[in-house]
């Protein structure tokens, strides 16, 4: 065990014995969902065909979402009960990596962590880009061109002018003027 005081640890103690409950809990009230289902299952549906494909979508993130909680869940758990078994080794409060006391503080905000700041695993992105950008090839030359001369001097007060040239949801024998409607006077 490392210099926190005895107050310290049986406040630790019992906020993993606490969070270590509150994540069972919450386990068990997530069993019965139906991820382990097929989707066709899970919603009831006899089929998908009837459904507008934004419904599936919205269907799919849901429980792909649900599936990724779980699983955060489950992880956090994981490494309550580590540090709960570490504590009753003796092996609380000491780094896994160098085996130096991690500071009070840092158990405090982390209570399940085995590792000094220093030597915690690494929780950010990778930098690591995909290969499909080693083979992309650049645009061909002028792509662009028009983009790039018009950049940043785009405005709403010229949005009109920039499309007008490609004509309008009326028919070219109707008139464009307002307060002027062709379609009702040929009628």
């Amino acid at each position: 065990m490392t210099s926190i005081t005895k107050q310290q640890y049986n406040e630790l103690r019992q906020r993993l014995l606490s969070d270590q409950e509150r994540l069972e809990q919450q386990l068990e009230s997530h069993e019965g969902t139906n991820t382990n289902n097929s989707l066709r299952d899970s919603t009831g549906e006899l089929s998908a065909a009837d459904n507008h494909p934004a419904d599936v979508g919205t269907e799919v993130f849901e429980r792909g979402r649900d599936l990724a909680i779980q699983e955060t869940l489950a992880d956090e758990l994981e490494q309550i009960r580590s540090a709960l078994q570490r504590m009753d080794q003796g092996q609380y409060g000491t780094c896994a990596e160098c085996g130096q006391e991690i500071p009070y503080e840092r158990l405090e905000a982390i209570p399940y962590t085995a590792y000094c700041v220093e030597h915690s695993p690494r929780q950010d992105l990778s930098d690591n880009r995909p290969v499909e950008e080693d083979v992309i090839t650049p645009p061909p030359s002028g792509a662009g061109v028009n983009r790039q001369r018009e950049d940043g001097r785009f405005d709403d007060a010229g949005a009109w002018e920039a499309v007008e040239d490609y004509g309008t949801s009326t028919s070219p024998g109707m008139s464009t003027q307002p307060g002027q409607d062709d379609y009702k006077n040929n009628v």
